[in-house]
């Protein structure tokens, strides 16, 4: 009889996952997402319930019909795909160590390759729409100055929308000169500073709610004084930002929480900040990855161009002598030799 599954995905959650790797809970639960939904589909081709799957049941065609439901069935992208191929080659390989009789599976497994896809669009705001968006923010009670205080520290910051949402009291330093800790990838903390306008509203948010003294605190209560979400900001954002994208001139497309975070890193880009230090403040592990803004903004590209402007007069600059030949000295130490 065959070994049952069950046992097998617990340890690859409980003890790979969390006590060896020592993933944060949001990755966790996009690898039980991935199971989840693998598991599902196991389940409905091998005709039996979730709770009778065996390692019999794993094989490598059925990890491939199972790529094809996700894109066909479920019309997830390519970018989709390729994350859920990451979390179930992580599961077969965990197996692949623990069971000889999978090793060949999970190899074959493991060598699915991932589909290439063209990255991305990389949207940010103008800084008229950015003014746009504040001027026309609600300016009377709690929820107002919240909304307010949210949306400047993601354009102040640049912060991943599962930063803002992690973010305590205790993390807010509000002396001059004001910064936040965030906690983002990798488990990893950073510092970043702070507009005294940002301080100043983060204060008055704190002193609204109460919780000015209290450290382990959220920054940002929802409902019944829970911690807002990761999904919360982002139907606020698209609650705000819904007049920026009815207007004539904007591109096509939805403002999200990250879109703040693309036009932080442009904006400090456009004022001349070191590509390294926008590094820093984003938390990018690597630098090419914060060297695509170079190549978004059309305005860094317009003062290239006016900077190597060709002159009106193709012939007269073809034409130029070469500088030596304006050198009187020169030309007179040339002639005595």
């Amino acid at each position: 009889m065959a070994a049952p599954l069950g046992p097998h995905l617990h340890a690859f959650v409980v003890d790979y996952l969390v006590a060896q790797k020592g993933l944060r809970v949001t990755s966790i639960r996009s690898y039980r997402d991935t199971l989840r939904l693998y598991l599902a589909f196991l389940a409905r081709a091998v005709g039996r319930p979730i709770t009778r799957l065996t390692i019999g049941d794993l094989t490598f065609d059925r990890v491939l019909q199972f790529l094809k439901h996700l894109e066909v069935d479920r019309h997830n992208g390519v970018h989709t795909r390729n994350q859920r191929l990451a979390a179930i080659h992580m599961f077969f390989g965990y197996l692949a160590g623990r069971l000889p009789e999978l090793l060949d599976v999970g190899q074959r497994v493991v060598a699915i390759p991932t589909k290439r896809a063209a990255p991305p669009e990389t949207r940010y705001l103008e800084r008229d729409e950015v003014a746009t968006l504040f001027a026309q923010l609600p300016a009377r009670g709690r929820r107002a100055l919240r909304d307010r205080v949210l949306l400047l520290l993601l354009y102040n910051t640049g912060a991943r929308v599962q930063e803002v949402a992690d973010l305590r009291v205790e993390h807010l330093d509000l002396r001059r000169p004001p910064r936040v800790r965030l906690h983002g990838k990798g488990d990893k903390w950073r510092a970043c500073p702070l507009w005294d306008e940002t301080a100043r509203e983060l204060a008055r948010l704190l002193a609204y709610d109460g919780t000015t003294d209290t450290p382990h605190a959220p920054v940002f209560i929802a409902h019944g004084r829970y911690p807002l979400t990761r999904f919360g900001i982002y139907k606020l954002v698209r609650h705000h930002t819904r007049c920026l994208e009815a207007a004539a001139d904007h591109p096509p497309g939805r403002i999200t929480p990250h879109v703040f975070r693309h036009t932080t890193a442009v904006h400090l880009l456009e004022a001349g900040v070191e590509m390294n230090v926008i590094r820093g403040w984003l938390g990018h592990a690597q630098i090419t990855t914060t060297n695509r803004y170079a190549e978004i903004t059309v305005r860094s590209k317009e003062a290239a161009v006016r900077a190597c402007e060709a002159p009106s007069e193709f012939s007269v600059a073809l034409a130029r002598r070469p500088a030596w030949r304006d050198d009187p000295a020169l030309l007179a130490w040339l002639a005595s030799l």
